[in-house]
Order: structure tokens, then C-alpha cells, then sequence
């Protein structure tokens, strides 16, 4: 058989692709000047974003390394086939599977924000400061159950866990203190808060005038992921229709005065905590954005006000090149359906970006120090993966919440990261491989057959009611959890290279039970020195507010300027929208 004729295009004086199979000249043709523009496009764009870079970057030997690498670098003439455009690209063009930026890390790294919150807003406060002076770029918030649920810290149900998991916030009072010495217009915050999420939005804001600060300057994320709670973490307190509502007044409300804040992080990280797959988690995760940007269109809004400022959150597995894979096919599905499905015109609208943690159920209690190797690892396909912001978990985080000695531990594994190991030099470095770009085609694939099955099944609400995902997720924590008892996957320390009568010799960080009182007795000083009548002026308001279906953030504003309680701001919602309970799934 003979070949077809070499194509005399090329880039940077080198011969492009002559083409594939039984492909015409013509079409042969096309798509090589196909790549041609798209690479001339990817240089302007990296030229034109006028950052000046602050390094040389080379290999360990000095060699210059260059910013992208394609298949013209190694001579691969013939890998430059009919899909390279449309199915890799090139860094910040559709599809975005080389990365949402032109430049990536070479213009600027990943954000490096530990996830953090304990005990009183106090020691939360001096442990922001202390991060922060050791180099971390973000902050995110952790905050403990009772906040997570809507009780207040002197509720009856809330004994016992106040401030054990995070930081305890009952009123603006504990926001200011939290972010005091911390200017809001110099830094981003993240804050993982769901149910509540309105809320604690609506007390940031407040903290940042306070500050002098305009809410259009604060930047920053939600997590308000509430769907994922019905399928995963169960943190839920209102039932779905109404929960939405919440979140689409929050999409509305931030479109227009807080607009660098990305209103929802999609979370995909509690789903694979479960026992996803990941597959499922790529699938589920993806399938709740494509829900709540419906709902953003059905409450009225345009898909290009609202869909740039929707972010997503990632686990970071041990499958170093399953999870690289992971990324890359999100990117590709979110662009491609949000150009095609939803019609967004907007090229912010198509792009995926997203904040990776390291995954907390790989972590062992068996000879934790282990933990700081897989920790690196996750970080690494989280890098490799195109992530632009980063947690690295402790190695003690089976144990209890990290000493300030592992959280250190597990910022300076960023760091080494950055700095050291050379993935940042250039961009997307994995692209072409033959294993992981299979893998990034079969990921996508099993996504895309999700889809259908959650669209034949009536949606995602649907599924949700139905018990799809729940039990979806709980046979694939099964058979993992089998492969590990009947020693098929081996965890070292756990079922192999055991250490008989192994004693923990780290240093772990504990919660005083002074920590409860304390926030109780300031909470009661709060609701004593408040003025107790304009409380309850405001919160009539959002109750009139939420009972006839006007956007809830402004009077939820004021409600937070007088001190109202997180407690008393919840009781006020469930009286108009009542309390979700679980149906049976199993």
C-alpha cells in the first residue's frame, strides 16, 4: 500500500502530518493548517498576556526548557493527526485539554491553600497567620458540624462537637475575629460551607465593608454544593427544590455585586471519599453542574452571567495517571457541553477550573509518616492534572486535626513541588502519552454513558430521589474495600509490611474542652450586648423575604449586620421551607 504524500506545511520550519489512513489531500491539508493556526494562536496568547517571567527554567543540568512541548519537538511528524485540534489543543483553547490557561503554571502556580479551621475563631486566626507567613497563597475555611448543620454552638445538639472538626461561627462576631489582621482585597478565601452557604457568604461580605473593603473586589469560592450532600456527605438541611432556590438567589445575587467570587465549587472530592470510582466521580460531579446551571437558566438568568464564576473541586487518588486522565476529560466535557448543550457564548463559560485535595480516604492510621509520601503523589497528578489551587492533606489527618508541625509538612510538598521536581517548567508535560490520552478517551467515554443513564432516569434531582448515585457509589466502595481484605490491593502498612504492636509516635493537636465553653460564653455576650429588636426586625424581613420568593441575600444581609445568629437565621428558613429527610435507598 502507499503512502500518502507528505504535507509541506509546518511550524517552525518543520513538515506537518501527511495524514491518517484513506484521509484525502485536502483534508489532509485542512487539518495541518489547522494545527498551524492553533499553535500560532497559543504563542500570541502566551506573548500577549504580558506577564514577565521571573526564572529561567531548566532542567537540573541548565537546559532550557521550553513552555510547550507538541509532537513537532520529538519528531513526530505523524502524531499530528485530524483530532490533535480538537481533541487535545492547545493550552487556553477549546477543548482546554492541555490546561485553561495559555500559560499555566509558567505565568503563575497553582494557589496553594491548605484547608484549615479549628477550635476557637481565635486560634483559627493565628493559625491563618501562621500559614501565611509560611508561604501559603489562599486561604480555606473549616468549619465545624454544628456550623455545617445551622446550630448554634449552644445548641443542644451540638454538644460535644464544638470546634472538634473546624472552626465554630455563630454571628459576624466570629468572622471578624477570624479574619482579623487579614486584608480581604489581598487575599482569596475559600470557604467549605454548604447548606448554610448564603450566609456565610453574607458575613464575609459584611467583614469585607467593615474592612472598607467593596464586595466587587472580594474574590474567593462557596463550596454550596448541595447536591452533593444528598448523594455523599449528607450534610443537608433544607430539601432540594428549596436548597436550589438558595443557591440560584446566591448565583443571582453575586452576578451583580460580588462578581470575582465563584458562587458554587461542583464537588466531586466527597463523591470518590464515598467510594467513587473515578469515573463515577467524574460523571456525578459533572452531571451536578450541568443541574445547576439548568436551574440558573430556569430561574432566569443568562448562562453567560452565571456559568464563568462556577468553579469545581477534585479528590486526588492514589492512580497517579487515572486522575491526570481524570482532569483532562473534564475539562473537555465541560467545555464541549456548555458550547453545545447550553449554548454559552462566552469563552469563560466553557472553562473548567478547579481545586484539587489530596484524598483523605488513602490515608492510613497505620504508620502515618507513610502518609506524607501518598499525600505527595495525589499532589503531584493534581499538578501534572492542570489544578489551579492545591490542599495537600497531614499525614496525621487519620487522627485527628493536623498538628502545625504536619501541616507544614504537607505545604512544604507543594513547595518542593513548585520548585524542585521540574513539573512546572513547562506546560501539560504528559500530553501525547499513549497510556494516559487512552485513558483521558476512555474516562470521558464512561462519562458520557453516565449521562445517559442519568438524563433516561429523569435528571439528577431524580437520581438523587431514586437512590442511582447512592447506590452506585456504595457497590464500588464495596469491591474496592473486598480487594483490599482479600489482599488483592495492597495498602503498605495496613495488609502487608506490618509493623506488629506499632505504637503512633507523632505528635497529635487536641481540642480542649475549654473551647466549647468559651464559645458559648461568647456567644451569650453577643446576644446580650446586640440590640435584640432589630434582630428580629431583620429576620421577619427574611422571612417575608423567603416566603415570597424574592432573592433572600439582601435581607439576609441585614440579618447579619444586627448580629442574628447562623441559629436563629436557619430556624427562620426551615419555618418557610421545613427540613429534608432521607428517603430508604437500600
Amino acid at each position: 500500500m502507499k503512502r500518502n504524500p507528505k504535507s509541506s506545511l509546518s511550524v517552525e520550519g518543520k513538515p506537518l502530518a501527511a495524514g491518517e489512513g484513506e484521509l484525502g489531500s485536502e483534508v489532509i491539508e485542512e487539518k495541518n493548517r489547522n494545527f498551524k493556526q492553533a499553535h500560532r494562536r497559543w504563542e500570541e496568547s502566551f506573548k500577549g498576556t504580558g506577564r514577565k517571567e521571573k526564572r529561567k527554567f531548566t532542567t537540573v543540568s541548565m537546559e532550557e526548557v521550553k513552555p510547550l512541548y507538541t509532537p513537532l519537538d520529538s519528531g513526530e511528524v505523524e502524531r499530528i493527526g485530524p483530532k490533535y485540534v480538537d481533541k487535545l489543543g492547545f493550552p487556553g483553547q477549546y477543548p482546554y485539554t492541555r490546561g485553561v490557561h495559555p500559560t499555566m503554571y509558567r505565568g503563575r502556580i497553582w494557589t496553594m491553600r491548605q484547608f484549615s479551621g479549628f477550635a476557637t475563631p481565635r486560634e483559627t486566626n493565628q493559625r491563618y497567620h501562621y500559614l501565611l507567613k509560611q508561604g501559603q497563597t489562599g486561604l480555606s475555611v473549616a468549619f465545624d458540624l454544628p456550623t455545617l448543620m445551622g446550630y448554634d454552638s449552644d445548641h443542644p445538639r451540638s454538644e460535644g462537637e464544638v470546634g472538634k472538626c473546624g472552626v465554630a461561627v455563630d454571628s459576624l462576631k466570629d468572622m471578624e475575629i477570624i479574619f482579623d489582621g487579614i486584608s480581604l482585597d489581598r487575599i482569596s478565601t475559600s470557604m467549605t460551607i454548604n447548606a448554610p452557604s448564603s450566609i456565610l457568604l453574607a458575613m464575609y461580605v459584611v467583614v469585607g465593608e467593615k474592612q472598607g473593603v467593596a464586595s466587587e473586589k472580594l474574590t474567593g469560592t462557596l463550596q454550596n454544593d448541595i447536591l452533593k450532600e444528598y448523594i455523599a456527605q449528607k450534610e443537608w438541611i433544607y430539601p432540594p427544590e428549596p436548597s436550589m432556590r438558595l443557591i440560584t438567589d446566591i448565583m443571582e445575587f453575586c452576578a451583580e455585586h460580588v462578581p470575582k467570587w465563584n458562587t458554587i465549587s461542583i464537588s466531586g472530592y466527597h463523591i470518590r471519599e464515598a467510594g467513587a470510582t473515578a469515573a463515577q466521580e467524574l460523571a456525578f460531579t459533572l452531571a451536578d453542574g450541568f443541574a445547576y446551571v439548568e436551574a440558573g437558566i430556569k430561574a432566569g438568568m443568562e448562562v453567560d452571567t452565571f456559568a464563568p464564576r462556577l468553579s469545581y473541586f477534585f479528590n486526588a487518588h492514589l492512580d497517579l495517571f487515572e486522575e491526570i486522565a481524570k482532569y483532562r476529560a473534564a475539562r473537555r466535557i465541560w467545555a464541549r457541553h456548555m458550547r453545545e448543550r447550553y449554548k454559552a457564548k462566552k469563552e469563560a463559560s466553557w472553562l473548567l477550573r478547579f481545586h484539587t485535595q489530596t484524598a483523605g480516604c488513602s490515608l492510613t492510621a497505620q504508620q502515618p509518616e507513610n502518609n506524607i509520601v501518598r499525600t505527595a503523589f495525589e499532589a503531584l497528578a493534581g499538578v501534572l492534572g492542570g489544578t489551579q489551587s492545591l490542599h495537600t492533606n497531614s499525614m496525621d489527618e487519620t487522627l485527628a486535626l493536623p498538628s502545625e508541625k504536619a501541616v507544614t509538612i504537607a505545604l512544604r510538598s507543594q513547595q518542593i513541588i513548585s520548585h524542585e521536581i521540574g513539573v512546572a517548567n513547562t506546560i501539560d508535560p504528559l500530553a501525547g502519552s499513549y497510556y494516559l490520552e487512552a485513558l483521558t478517551d476512555r474516562l470521558e467515554g464512561q462519562a458520557e454513558r453516565y449521562f445517559e443513564e442519568i438524563d433516561k432516569r429523569g435528571g439528577v434531582l431524580r437520581c438523587i430521589e431514586q437512590g442511582y448515585f447512592q447506590r452506585e457509589i456504595a457497590d464500588s466502595a464495596y469491591r474496592y474495600q473486598r480487594e483490599i481484605e482479600k489482599k488483592e490491593r495492597i495498602i503498605v502498612g495496613v495488609n502487608d509490611y506490618v509493623i506488629e504492636g506499632e505504637e503512633v509516635e507523632i505528635p497529635l493537636l487536641e481540642i480542649d474542652e475549654r473551647v466549647e465553653r468559651e464559645q458559648c460564653q461568647a456567644l451569650k455576650e453577643v446576644r446580650r450586648s446586640r440590640d435584640n429588636d432589630k434582630v428580629k426586625r431583620t429576620l421577619a424581613e427574611l422571612k417575608k423575604a423567603a416566603q415570597e420568593n424574592d432573592n433572600h441575600i439582601p435581607a439576609l444581609l441585614e440579618c447579619v449586620r444586627s448580629y442574628a445568629t447562623e441559629g436563629e437565621i436557619v430556624e427562620v428558613l426551615k419555618s418557610v421551607f421545613g427540613e429534608y429527610t432521607e428517603p430508604p435507598i437500600f
